[in-house]
């Protein structure tokens, strides 16, 4: 998660809501990394999942992600969650709720729809330290707060 973590500082400088994420081989190496780019490329879906799970097919050479885990700041969204199902990772883990647009139990639960055809173990906040998750969520209310203050 501190690499993620790094990930969303660096969305930061371009003024995306700061979200990074990483994808991890079966071994625990990083195979792809991504922060959120959509104020920065113009890209509605630059989002840091997307971009870590585009960047570890591309490294490993398919599509098929199975054995990895993606790690992400912020509960997926419901295009990123679809991307985390249909990329056939084993494992997701996420540091912040998203109660407005989270898809991975906060608004809606697409990764455990027993409808899918791959569910993903998936590890909440609640799961991981303590200290990682309110860096997670700190990071975005500091982002937001100083969005509103403008």
């Amino acid at each position: 998660m501190r690499e993620a973590l790094a990930e969303a500082e660096l969305a930061l400088r371009t003024g995306d809501v700061p979200v990074g994420a990483v994808v991890l081989g079966p071994d625990g190496a990083i195979l792809g990394r991504g922060h959120n780019e959509r104020e920065a490329t113009g890209d509605p879906t630059g989002h840091a999942e997307v971009l870590a799970l585009r960047e570890a097919a591309q490294r490993r050479g398919e599509w098929r992600l199975s054995g990895c885990s993606l790690v992400v700041t912020l509960e997926p969204c419901v295009m990123c969650a679809g991307a985390t199902v249909l990329s056939r990772v084993d494992r997701l883990v996420y540091g912040a709720r998203d109660v407005k647009a989270g898809a991975v139990g906060s608004r809606w639960d697409l990764v455990r729809d027993p409808r899918q055809n791959h569910r993903p173990e998936v590890v909440p906040p609640d799961l991981i330290s303590e200290d990682v998750a309110f860096r997670c969520s700190d990071l975005l209310s500091r982002f937001f707060a100083r969005r509103r203050i403008r």
